[in-house]
């Protein structure tokens, strides 16, 4: 009887530990909604984030550096497209949307994502009320846009969440990450950048990764390269919200939308687990040291 309890215990253990995290795994093009996994690369990971700035993982997650069974979807260049994940975001952090040429030879079901090809298409930071309080992207369906000038090609189309919720050093900001096989059409002649490598394109020491969101938070600057402008190569500043100014409702910078090739729209959360979560409420509270 104790071996079948321990058993029971340690099944709801995982079963918890998985629940409290999500995964981007649908990806929507043309008005379709394709089943999980067709189209982004499956980790082997659940829906358990990557928090290690030194490892391959951080490209495509754990297990998806390679296609594998994962089909290519061809887009147009300019056309809108939706990445759904399995529950509504919850942790508060940023979303980033990057992309990756896949080099002559290979294709998108066959690159790893290795070396300095990474480019930004879109940074959704906090944006901050009349009081100063902070407002983040929370939720389960985000819609971008493949940028009109992007060149024809196969790419690699890479979502992430950060999850910046338990305050570094004690926790460790989590990546949740997946990434599209896509193969653009109709492109256009720009040149994106600056271009990264992934890891490498977030060091540890930037003020998007170390801030303590609970404790005199009024300004974020999303972590790595600068967005692309989706012309010919110039890009805007990093990503940085602001607090507005007492006697205003808007927040005084938000060059994170600026770039005019690539928008993004929050659909309201689908589900109500953990969108609205108490200071030090998620992933083990204020003693929270790791793990989960």
């Amino acid at each position: 009887m104790k071996s079948f309890v321990s058993v029971v215990f340690g099944v709801a253990a995982i079963a918890s530990q998985a629940s409290a995290h999500y995964i981007f795994e649908q990806f929507t093009y043309g008005g379709t909604k394709y089943p999980v996994y067709q189209y982004i690369r499956q980790n082997t990971n659940m829906n358990s984030p990557v928090t290690d700035l030194t490892s391959t993982d951080l490209r495509c997650n754990v297990g998806g550096l390679t296609g594998g069974s994962t089909q290519t979807i061809t887009v147009k260049a300019g056309d809108s497209f939706s990445i759904t994940s399995d529950i509504a975001v919850y942790h508060n952090g940023p979303v980033s949307i990057y992309m990756a040429k896949v080099p002559s030879g290979q294709t998108a079901a066959s690159f790893d994502g290795s070396g300095s090809v990474w480019f930004k298409t879109l940074d959704l930071g906090p944006t901050f009320d009349s009081s100063g309080n902070a407002v983040w992207p929370l939720a389960q369906t985000y819609t971008s846009t493949i940028p009109a000038a992007l060149p024809s090609g196969d790419y690699l189309l890479r979502i992430q969440q950060l999850g910046i919720h338990n305050p570094y050093p004690a926790g460790i900001p989590q990546f949740y990450i997946s990434c599209t096989q896509v193969t653009v059409t109709n492109g256009g002649s720009g040149t994106p950048g600056p271009l990264v490598a992934i890891p490498g394109f977030i060091k540890g020491d930037e003020p998007g990764y170390t801030v303590n969101i609970y404790t005199n938070f009024k300004n974020y600057t999303v972590p790595g390269p600068a967005v692309w402008s989706g012309t010919g190569g110039t890009s805007p500043a990093p990503g940085t919200t602001s607090a507005a100014t007492p006697g205003t409702t808007t927040a005084a910078t938000k060059p994170v939308t600026s770039a005019p090739a690539t928008t993004l729209t929050t659909a309201p959360a689908t589900s109500s687990t953990g969108v609205i979560i108490a200071k030090y409420g998620q992933c083990g509270g204020s003693s929270w040291t790791g793990g989960t």
